[in-house]
C-alpha cells in the first residue's frame, strides 16, 4: 500500500465540495451570530476524561485515544464538539444567566456511521445554556429550522422524542440498571414489539402494557400524543414529558412540512434527558440536523447547567443543498 493513500473512510475535500462546505459554514455561523450566539473554537484534542465525561459510552467508543508524549496522559481526538462547549460554559466562561454559543470544526470517529460515510465529519452547531424551561427547547428547534431555511432547505420534517418517557417507565418498574434493562432498551429502540413483550412479561400489568405500547407510539404528533395519554401510565414524569412535547409541537408546526413524534426514539439516551429532535428533508435518508436537551453535563466541570442544542454535518448538508438547487 502506498503511504499517500488515505485511511479507510477518510476523504479529501476537493475544490467544488470544499467551496460549498465553506459557503455553508459562513452562512450558518452568520445566522447563529445574528441571533445572539457567540462563536467559540475548542481544540482538536483534549484530555480524554474531559471529552467523554457525562456523555455515555457511545461517545467514548467513537473517540480516538492517544498518549501525550509531553505529559504521558491519555488524550482524545474529539468525536463531538458539544461536550467541549459544555466545558467552556461551565468552567471557562462561568457566566450568570443564559449563554448562547456556536462553533464549527472537524470531528473524528473511530468507526463510520454507515456504508459510504466518512469518519471525519465537519460539524457545526449551536448550544443554549442556562434556560431550563420549554422556551429553551423551542428556541433551539426554531434556530435549527430557520438556519436550514436560510441555506435553502425548503422542505423540512421534524421528528420529536423525549428521553424521560422510557426512563420513567423502567425506573418505576424497577428495571433501571438491571440485567434485563439493556435488552429491553435495544428492543424498544428497534421497535421489536415481541421482544419487549417477552422482557416485560413478568411485570405488573400496568407497567407491562405501557412498555409494550412504547414501540408503537410513533407517527403524526397529535395522534401519538392522544394515544400516549391513553396507553401510558399517568405519572408526573410522563405527564410532564407529554405536555412538553405538545407545547413544542404546537410552536414548531407552522415552520415544517411534517411533524412526527417517536416515543421509542432512544438516540443518545444516556446523554439526553429531555426533548430530542431531528430534522429530515425529501431525498435524504438520514437526519440533516439533530439535537436535544442534555441538562447537567457541565457538572463534571464544576457547574451543572440546563442545556440544549443541535449539530449538523456540513458535508451532508452541502450535498443536500447541491442536489436541490
Amino acid at each position: 500500500m502506498r503511504s499517500w493513500l488515505l485511511p479507510e473512510y477518510i476523504e479529501d475535500l476537493l475544490p467544488d465540495e470544499a467551496l460549498r462546505v465553506e459557503h455553508l459554514r459562513r452562512a450558518l455561523l452568520d445566522h447563529f451570530i445574528a441571533r445572539g450566539y457567540r462563536l467559540v473554537q475548542p481544540p482538536l484534542v483534549e484530555h480524554l476524561d474531559a471529552l467523554t465525561t457525562g456523555t455515555g459510552r457511545d461517545l467514548e467508543l467513537q473517540t480516538f485515544k492517544v498518549v501525550d508524549p509531553m505529559s504521558g496522559r491519555m488524550l482524545g481526538v474529539r468525536s463531538d464538539i458539544t461536550p467541549q462547549v459544555a466545558r467552556l460554559d461551565a468552567h471557562v466562561l462561568n457566566e450568570a444567566g443564559v449563554t448562547r454559543l456556536c462553533y464549527a470544526g472537524s470531528v473524528l470517529h473511530t468507526l463510520p456511521s454507515g456504508p459510504g460515510s466518512t469518519r471525519e465529519i465537519v460539524q457545526i452547531g449551536a448550544e443554549l445554556f442556562g434556560e431550563a424551561g420549554i422556551a429553551g427547547d423551542q428556541e433551539a428547534i426554531a434556530l435549527l429550522l430557520s438556519a436550514l431555511g436560510a441555506v435553502g432547505v425548503a422542505r423540512r420534517h421534524l421528528d420529536l422524542g423525549h428521553a424521560a418517557v422510557y426512563r420513567a417507565l423502567v425506573n418505576a418498574a424497577g428495571l433501571a440498571g438491571g440485567g434485563d434493562e439493556a435488552d429491553l432498551f435495544d428492543a424498544v429502540r428497534t421497535k421489536d414489539a415481541p421482544g419487549v413483550a417477552a422482557l416485560a412479561a413478568r411485570l405488573p400489568r400496568a407497567w407491562r402494557d405501557a412498555l409494550c405500547a412504547l414501540p408503537t407510539l410513533y407517527g403524526p404528533a397529535d395522534e401519538v400524543l392522544a394515544r400516549a395519554r391513553n396507553e401510558l401510565l399517568d405519572t408526573p414524569a410522563i405527564a410532564n414529558a407529554l405536555s412538553a412535547l405538545a407545547t413544542v409541537s404546537a410552536h414548531a408546526a407552522g415552520d415544517v412540512d411534517g411533524l412526527h413524534i417517536d416515543l421509542a426514539d432512544l438516540r443518545g439516551y444516556h446523554y439526553h434527558n429531555g426533548i430530542t429532535f431531528e430534522v429530515f428533508t425529501a431525498g435524504e435518508a438520514g437526519a440533516i440536523g439533530k439535537g436535544g436537551r442534555y441538562d447537567g453535563v457541565g457538572k463534571a466541570f464544576g457547574r451543572a447547567r440546563p442545556a440544549t442544542g443541535f449539530t449538523l454535518d456540513l458535508r451532508q448538508l452541502a450535498d443536500v443543498v447541491a442536489r436541490t438547487h
